[in-house]
């Protein structure tokens, strides 16, 4: 509609993207055009954290060691690389699920890298408060219920053309382990494609998964004390909404 919009649609499925990249592209957009005011949206909460209160300064990604990493969760299993990350960084593995296998591989891909466990080398910027000065924050809370069947409904619709996604992408000779179809929702897509799932398996999987998802936002984004919160319903008006933020600038 006319409104210039940037990091959207923008990157090939088999590159990394992690918060350090994010900050800086978004610092070269901002200084190529510093009358306008930019809205940052969305609900990659790491790296709002990142820009706006800064971050640690840890190595970046080593993709052979990446790559190791991931085959050996792939054959010995996700709790294998929680083991192996608590047994050299007890606090990291504390603190990271073994669920949450991009984050495990982390820590372990940068004690490898420097030989000093990822919990001493951060500093806390993960955890500190946006400053009002850098930012005005509101946070859209939609109620529970009405939350989940949105995220049912968005399931549904973008389910059958992320079927089709996976599938040409794998059709075009790429491996399962890059990037783009580690995303939420892709291995379950794959798996239906290979036979090893059923459409309503894979759907019921994805739906559980965003939800779950969408509650770690929520944890997340309770954390800034000057966050501005604005109640959401079924009554929902995207127009009026943003009204509402202007009346409060």
């Amino acid at each position: 509609d006319g409104i210039p919009y940037y990091l959207v649609d923008f990157l090939d499925i088999k590159e990394n993207f992690d918060a350090s990249k994010f900050c800086s592209m978004s610092d070269a957009l901002i200084a190529a055009q510093p009358r306008r005011q930019f809205i940052f949206a969305g609900g990659t909460g790491l790296y709002l954290q990142a820009y706006f209160a800064g971050m640690d300064n840890l190595p970046p990604a080593d993709a052979k060691i990446r790559a190791e990493l991931a085959r050996q969760a792939e054959e010995y299993g996700k709790e294998y690389l929680h083991k192996r990350l608590a047994a050299v960084d007890a606090q990291s593995a504390a603190r990271i699920p073994a669920g949450n296998i991009q984050r495990v591989m982390r820590a372990l891909e940068i004690f490898l890298i420097t030989g000093a466990p990822a919990s001493r080398l951060r500093t806390g910027a993960n955890g500190a408060q946006i400053p009002p000065s850098k930012a005005h924050f509101f946070y859209l809370n939609w109620d529970k219920e009405i939350l989940n069947r949105r995220i049912t409904r968005r399931t549904e619709e973008i389910f059958e053309p992320m079927l089709a996604e996976a599938r040409a992408a794998l059709a075009a000779g790429c491996p399962q382990e890059i990037p783009g179809l580690k995303s939420l929702g892709y291995r379950e897509a794959i798996a239906c494609l290979n036979g090893t799932m059923t459409k309503a398996s894979a759907l019921e999987r994805i739906i559980i998964l965003t939800r779950q998802y969408a509650k770690r936002q929520r944890t997340w984004f309770a954390r800034y004390k000057d966050m501005i919160r604005i109640d959401l319903d079924e009554s929902f008006d995207p127009q009026q909404t943003a009204r509402d933020i202007l009346g409060r600038l």
